[in-house]
């Protein structure tokens, strides 16, 4: 069933829902002549080159911190305290994100001498498409709530970076918008799987229709977990209309609300955020069985978000997967969860070469990349880094973290003794285990 078009000016939204969000960009703006520096480039590790010769010749500081255990602070400062809460906020005490970073921390490097690899090849194959580098960009919702760019601004530079973007069900941009913004990029869709079949089909058949060619399903975000820091706060950001403009741009969904109620979703946004919330968010979990229904109505390849058990991973193997990606969230839903990168080889070994897994949780920097390729990842899933850079600078700070990520990860496989992405394997790593690993900023 076709999509039918739904200008953003029917919706009469606020672009960040009418919430305030602090703008102080006094010493985070963007000078012209970084702009116009920072244009992609395949290689990836010149991109430190560019920083050093703008600073040295110029003065030019990039817009945002190069330092990983700076940037949450950084952000921090550019954002309201609810912004700010939503995005470095987890389940219960963060246990799971401490989990996340102290599983990368025991596993350490063997770099290898006198090899030639003074060029690198980051080219990868995931899901069958080759792809520039292993990095996609993970599906996070409400973007516009951290800078009015947005979702469409971070897949207008994943398109000039060459990096998958995601689309979460969660955006503050309706489908059609962001694959505008992406242009000929490369583009995925992430579900938050409705109760209500019509609903979900019509949000596949938008998906396809506008170029998405891989579908996410998270399966861990049925319910909202206990996250202290909203709580505290009062703050749900749905409540007020945002992150629910895919749902009120949907034509299925417009179609049933107006029916049920009289009124168009604009007309009464806190009645229709929780009428879309209860459909994707509804506190009951769909079943492997469910599975058929989605593969009936998406032709590409579907890949399951939220996997941690082994067993889990074989099922997607069972109920005819293309991949999986294990992640818990970045420890925004079970508290006490086990670490990602805990589980990622036991997953690997689960399925073999039968369907592709993927990583996310806990990413941080281009070292934290190259070791969930060296356990078995064919991609790896960049959420927090990006979007603390959009808080900071924008779409052009998004993509400075990225460039600086693809430039360490580009500079660590040279200096490990590695030229392609298909020479990263278990054997450059060693797992050990120093009291100090316990502790980190990140």
């Amino acid at each position: 069933m076709a999509p039918i078009a739904i200008s953003s000016s029917q919706q009469e939204l606020p672009e960040d829902g009418g919430l305030a969000v602090k703008r102080d960009n006094g010493p985070f703006k963007i000078p012209d002549e970084l702009k116009a520096r920072t244009s992609a480039s395949t290689n990836y590790g010149f991109y430190m080159n560019e920083i050093f010769f703008a600073g040295m010749t110029r003065g030019i500081k990039p817009i945002v911190t190069t330092d990983p255990t700076k940037l949450e602070e950084q952000a921090k400062k550019a954002l309201s305290a609810k912004a700010y809460n939503y995005a470095a906020g987890g389940a219960g005490e963060r246990a799971t994100m401490e989990a996340n970073r102290l599983a990368f921390r025991t596993w350490k490097i063997i770099p290898r001498m006198l090899v030639q690899c003074s060029t690198r090849d980051l080219s990868t194959t995931i899901l069958g498409q080759k792809y520039p580098t292993p990095i996609v960009i993970s599906p996070v919702g409400l973007q516009k709530l951290f800078h009015p760019d947005g979702e469409p601004g971070t897949a207008s530079i994943a398109a000039e970076l060459g990096i998958p973007f995601s689309l979460s069900t969660a955006a503050t941009t309706s489908i059609e918008d962001a694959a505008k913004a992406n242009g000929n990029g490369k583009r995925w869709y992430q579900l938050y799987w409705p109760q209500d079949d019509e609903v979900t089909v019509s949000l596949l058949s938008r998906a396809k229709s506008n170029g998405y060619s891989t579908l996410v399903i998270t399966l861990d975000t049925w319910a909202l977990a206990w996250r202290p820091w909203d709580l505290d706060e009062g703050f749900i950001p749905f409540m007020k209309g945002l992150g629910d403009q895919i749902g009120f741009t949907d034509p299925v969904f417009r179609r049933k609300f107006e029916a049920k109620h009289g009124v168009k979703p604009e007309d009464n946004i806190t009645m229709a955020s929780m009428e879309w919330q209860k459909d994707t968010a509804s506190g009951k979990a769909h079943s492997w069985e469910e599975l058929a229904f989605i593969r009936k109505h998406w032709e590409g390849p579907i890949v399951l978000k939220g996997i941690q058990h082994p067993d889990d991973a074989r099922r997607a193997v069972e109920y005819g997967m293309d991949g999986i990606v294990v992640s818990n969230h970045g420890g925004r839903q079970m508290d006490g969860a086990v670490g990602s990168l805990e589980m990622l080889p036991e997953c690997v070994a689960a399925v073999g070469d039968k369907i592709d897994v993927l990583f996310d949780s806990g990413v941080r920097t281009g070292m934290d990349i190259l070791k969930a390729l060296c356990l078995g990842a064919k991609g790896v899933l960049v959420a927090r880094p990006f979007l603390y850079g959009l808080a900071v600078g924008g779409k052009l700070g998004a993509k400075q973290v990225l460039q600086g990520l693809l430039a360490d990860l580009d500079q660590s496989m040279g200096l490990a003794g590695v030229s392609k992405i298909d020479e990263l394997k278990p054997e450059l790593l060693r797992r050990t285990f120093y009291p100090g690993d316990a502790y980190s900023s990140l």
